[in-house]
């Protein structure tokens, strides 16, 4: 079954169309026909598309949103004659309700819609993707959810529950959720692949590091903790996304600036983390460089570090230890010193880093730390188009 995988960022789109077959209940196999991805959404768009290891489309154009980046990519496919016949869709949040790969109808879009409001920066624009492709994809060809936090489905009460009337919480449906579970699950997964490892017994700490940020503790391939709750705005530190506050902190700015906390809520989401704090960028490379003489640039990368080597320690607490540590998105996978600070902070644990492999390790596949470490270190490039795809082939047969 060829499968078109949509997966859309915050001001990003990944796509690919992949050839999945299965001849048992084991993990489908996969065989990658195209590879794409828009960047920069809303300004001048970085467009790039390989077909059968050919690069189709390497242009920059200015696109205003993620429906014209979808129309953008079905047109590509359709000039380079790669038909497929179905469509995964990520989305980030699906609630209480879906809790694995669901076929898109129009109840299930609804539902979506209900959500928005929990994740406003990513379901309106996945909802984006669902509709160009219902207007251009021929009406015979199936579309499938894959969600976000489905993967975190599986948090015991203690890690999920928050301390908050328990009626109001059973009526508004009020919990952790966990988002970026495509990425956590991935990252399990290739640990084991790598390494040859046993799921049962396993215990993982995966950082998805980009944009936006999250932590998952998984004990047996399964998630148990994760730092990202009712929307994704709780948790790490992140590039825009200010993370844990008190959340009085809301009410405290909607009264002295005269803003409704809806207003509040959407600077949290989009002005605060490393760019509320440094005041001049979102962008890791560009904090690294002002780090040694911008005071407030050196306050946001100390607060982003020490906020993800504090979650670090407690979900070595949460997991009695780990076998691995995987740094994984685009911080992870590229700032080299930041994993290395963030490592050396773990020392006291038994956790060492080796500097020439930390060093190599960009953008590929390495174990960073040394060979006596107490956990190993990984780094390894998500791949979330693979789950997205191998996920709807299963809902699909």
């Amino acid at each position: 079954m060829r499968i078109l995988t949509i997966n859309t960022g915050s001001s990003s789109l990944k796509f690919r169309v992949s050839d999945v077959n299965s001849d048992s209940n084991e993990i489908p196999n996969l065989r990658h026909l195209t590879d794409g991805q828009i960047r920069s959404i809303g300004n001048r768009s970085q467009c790039h598309l390989v077909i059968n290891g050919k690069t189709t489309v390497n242009e920059t154009r200015p696109i205003g949103n993620h429906s014209e980046a979808v129309r953008n990519v079905l047109s590509w496919l359709k000039e380079g004659k790669c038909g497929f016949e179905a469509v995964g869709h990520r989305i980030v949040h699906g609630g209480e309700r879906y809790t694995q790969a669901t076929f898109l109808n129009l109840e299930v879009i609804q539902n979506i819609k209900a959500l928005e409001g929990l994740a406003p920066l990513h379901n309106p624009i996945g909802l984006e993707a669902i509709q160009v492709c219902r207007d251009w994809v021929k009406p015979e060809v199936p579309m499938v959810a894959v969600f976000d936090t489905a993967f975190h489905h599986t948090l015991p009460p203690r890690a999920f529950t928050y301390a908050i009337p328990y009626d109001l919480a059973q009526l508004y449906k009020i919990r952790r959720y966990g988002f970026h579970g495509i990425a956590h699950r991935y990252l399990a997964r290739r640990y084991m692949e790598i390494t040859g490892k046993p799921v049962p017994g396993t215990r993982l700490i995966t950082l998805q590091l980009g944009h936006g940020c999250s932590a998952a503790a998984i004990r047996d391939g399964i998630s148990i903790d994760t730092t990202m709750g009712f929307t994704p705005l709780e948790g790490l530190v992140m590039a825009t996304r200010s993370g844990d506050v008190d959340p009085a902190v809301v009410a405290f700015l909607a009264e002295k600036q005269r803003k409704p906390v809806s207003q509040v809520i959407q600077s949290l989401n989009d002005q605060s983390g490393v760019l509320g704090i440094s005041g001049k960028t979102a962008d890791m490379k560009e904090l690294l460089v002002l780090e040694g003489k911008d005071e407030r640039a050196k306050l946001a990368l100390d607060v982003y570090c020490y906020r993800l080597l504090k979650c670090i320690g407690a979900y070595l607490t949460v997991l009695s230890g780990a076998d691995g540590i995987i740094f994984s998105g685009g911080v992870g996978e590229h700032a080299s010193s930041l994993r290395e600070r963030i490592c050396n902070g773990l020392a006291w644990c038994g956790i060492q880093i080796d500097p020439e492999r930390n060093r190599l390790a960009i953008g590929k596949e390495a174990c960073i730390s040394k060979d006596s470490s107490s956990s190993k270190v990984y780094v390894i490039p998500v791949d979330e188009e693979s789950i997205i795809a191998q996920e709807t082939f299963r809902c699909l047969i």
